[in-house]
């Protein structure tokens, strides 16, 4: 089950994520590296920074276990989406009121002039936050009943969506095309909602929504792991979020530098790590809460080799031909040479920081399986406080390529952090018992 489970994991982020490079072929053909294109990736940043936290993990590391000991899940479940959906909601009606302030707020180094272009295209694409959410909630459903294959081929519609807005505003002013991959954003979000929709019909899941009285001690223990869970799942987003900011204080095309090189570097990632850890922590959390460690601790030894050995070829490829592969994906149009030598670059220094990323992602689950959420975001935090740090020490002499290695050096402290938690007692039975399988 493990390794089929992986398998349609990756099978659907690998379709995604061809269908995400032929995005970005367009969007550097159409807009190139320049401020039309980093108010855009500004705009999808802090929605994206979002989604990824809430789909790669963090609320289902904490939804699954409290949904499998709820005594009544249909009220726990609907408690849980209820409030916050409305809080989404709420929140996505501030930043559009606010649009301009927040823009100056994960922008500082842009001046009037370009928040005033970008804050419009924030207030449009952070409605897709709302929307993902959902998406969240219902593939959290699917998973807890051994179902990932809509959730993980879904993300392809967003991308289906945006180059559908590329094609459609191809000629246009530069300015109105952002428009439109704004507006495509939204579509994407629809899109996915609809088809999990279809997904929870088809499994019997339907009856998923009521408003009689819940229990506050569980609505209590999610939000408290939920938390941690966040906090600990988003050190690799902040560091990217992080990366953004710092970078508009540099030269323009930096911001669109850090994103493509983040894109390829993000295809290892989400094709074998983060794949891996969603099909295998519904498995971990259910041997532990059956009390049946081994059996953890096997699954963790046959995912973690896997994934090192998988992790190792990317890095490598990736590192030997970082030039070549910038070419092949964006050098034409707008993108040129310059570009991607500097692309190139920093996808070398993202990419030095992909095993520990990668294996960090795996055994953080013994922490959520075990409900230790704050934890795992203590771990994060102190790799995050690293990262700051790392940062305005390279930002200077290395300019953007100084953000990535940064970021990557804190991927290393959050393994070694992760691991010393995770205990040598079991990282010892993991590889060198005698019973290992």
């Amino acid at each position: 089950m493990l390794i089929k489970s992986i398998f349609t994991n990756s099978s659907g982020i690998l379709v995604s994520r061809i269908l995400g490079f032929l995005r970005d072929l367009l969007t550097a053909s159409i807009l190139g590296a320049n401020i039309y294109s980093d108010i855009f990736f500004v705009a999808f940043k802090l929605p994206n920074l979002f989604r990824r936290i809430f789909a790669e993990g963090a609320f289902t590391q904490a939804f699954i276990p409290s949904y499998a000991k709820a005594k009544h899940k249909i009220r726990f479940s609907s408690m849980i989406f209820l409030q916050l959906i409305g809080f989404l909601v709420v929140l996505s009606l501030f930043v559009t009121l606010f649009s301009s302030l927040i823009t100056k707020a994960i922008a500082l180094g842009f001046d009037t002039k370009t928040v005033e272009l970008a804050a419009p295209l924030v207030a449009i694409n952070f409605y897709y936050l709302p929307l993902i959410f959902i998406v969240t909630f219902m593939a959290a459903l699917l998973q807890y009943k051994h179902h990932f294959a809509t959730t993980a081929f879904s993300t392809a519609l967003l991308n289906l969506a945006l180059i559908a807005a590329l094609l459609i505003s191809k000629g246009m002013d530069k300015y109105e095309i952002t428009y439109y991959l704004s507006y495509g954003v939204l579509v994407g979000g629809l899109l996915q909602v609809l088809v999990h929709i279809i997904a929870i019909k088809n499994k019997n899941l339907c009856k998923i929504f009521t408003f009689k009285k819940h229990n506050k001690k569980e609505e209590n223990r999610f939000y408290k792991s939920f938390l941690g869970a966040t906090l600990g799942s988003s050190t690799a987003h902040i560091s990217a979020f992080l990366d953004t900011w710092l970078a508009s204080f540099l030269v323009t095309g930096s911001i669109s530098y850090l994103y493509y090189a983040n894109r390829v570097f993000q295809l290892p990632l989400a094709l074998f790590a983060i794949a891996t850890s969603v099909a295998l922590f519904p498995m971990i959390a259910r041997a532990i809460k059956n009390k049946d460690e081994s059996k953890a601790l096997n699954l963790m030894r046959k995912s973690s080799l896997i994934l090192i050995a998988l992790l190792s070829i990317a890095t490598l490829i990736g590192i030997v031909f970082n030039n070549e592969i910038i070419w092949l994906l964006f050098e034409r149009g707008a993108f040129n040479e310059n570009d991607t030598s500097n692309t190139a670059l920093i996808l070398t220094m993202y990419l030095i920081g992909l095993i520990p990323y990668g294996l960090a992602k795996i055994f953080s689950l013994w922490l959520y399986a075990k409900e230790k959420q704050f934890l795992a975001a203590k771990i994060s935090m102190k790799a995050l406080g690293a990262n700051i740090v790392f940062s305005l020490i390279f930002i200077i002499p290395y300019e953007a390529a100084g953000l990535a290695f940064a970021s990557t050096l804190s991927g290393f402290i959050l393994l070694i952090l992760t691991l010393k938690e995770f205990g040598m007692k079991n990282f010892k039975t993991l590889y060198f018992s005698k019973d290992s399988i």
